[in-house]
């Protein structure tokens, strides 16, 4: 049992150590990543086409790399954007890794890209504890997944520096309960802004685009809890001076920013 624990410590460890490399890479040529996590089905590519359409019209140089196990149905879909798009085949793996994702960036990704779109495998389990160098986490979740998704999967929402919420255009007809998510939100990530948003209707994107904008330029963001615990977690427990790591660990992103306010979210929605 030890000796798996110790496995997945290693490759987490391996894995924050690629994250920071990649980070660092980045923020020297000027490119802030943001990592667009959901379940399938969310609605996620359908809001990041708009995403990269708008910032495209908008004169916003930003490229994207979409993640799936199969087909490259996703990026031959964001390409109708007008941005660069590249295609990461996982091969079963259900989660991107820092390292991966550094091999399809180098040589590929524009010298002058301002933000990089990164949308991981449909998954809620796995991509949570793989930090990928982002400078923002975006967690999704429809109106069709049901209130209580933040509750099942408290890691992935607890690590969220933002969540977004979409297909808000058909809210009323499967009878969404906003204030119930909201409420289940902050129970595992307390403060975290949270945005709603329509790719239907163009609800919240403009929102949504400033907001990463504004991280590119610096702008600090929100900071979980979860996270804190994480990396006090990490500075209690790291080795034993012969390099080894012994305790468990439930969470692998760290590397968090200062702490400092969130940026604030034109328009969020914070149900009571």
């Amino acid at each position: 049992m030890c000796r798996v624990v110790d496995l997945r410590q290693a490759v987490l460890a391996k894995n924050d150590a690629s994250a920071v490399e990649l980070r660092e890479h980045l923020a020297a040529r000027g490119t802030a990543e943001v990592n667009l996590l959901s379940s399938p089905g969310s609605g996620k590519t359908a809001l990041l086409e708009l995403l990269l359409a708008r910032a495209v019209a908008g004169g916003i140089t930003v490229a994207a790399v979409t993640a799936d196990l199969a087909t490259e149905n996703d990026a031959r879909r964001l390409a109708r954007a007008g941005a660069p798009v590249k295609q990461v085949l996982t091969d079963g793996l259900c989660h991107l890794e820092a390292g991966m994702l550094r091999g399809h960036l180098d040589g590929w990704l524009p010298r002058d890209t301002r933000v990089l779109f990164v949308e991981n495998v449909g998954n809620l389990v796995c991509p949570a504890s793989y930090d990928l160098g982002e400078s923002l986490r975006i967690v999704l979740g429809s109106v069709t997944e049901g209130e209580d998704k933040p509750l099942k999967y408290p890691t992935a929402f607890g690590l969220a520096h933002l969540v977004v919420i979409t297909k808000t255009d058909i809210a009323e007809a499967v009878e969404f309960d906003a204030a119930a998510f909201h409420r289940n939100v902050r129970q595992v990530n307390p403060g975290v802004p949270v945005l709603e948003t329509s790719a239907r209707t163009g609800a919240g994107v403009d929102e949504l685009l400033a907001l990463i904008l504004r991280v590119t330029d610096g702008a600090p963001v929100h900071r979980p809890v979860l996270a804190r615990q994480h990396e006090r977690y990490l500075h209690h427990h790291h080795g034993d001076g012969d390099g080894h790591t012994h305790d468990s660990v439930e969470d692998g992103h760290s590397h968090e920013p200062p702490a400092a306010a969130p940026v604030p979210v034109p328009g969020a929605a914070d149900a009571p």
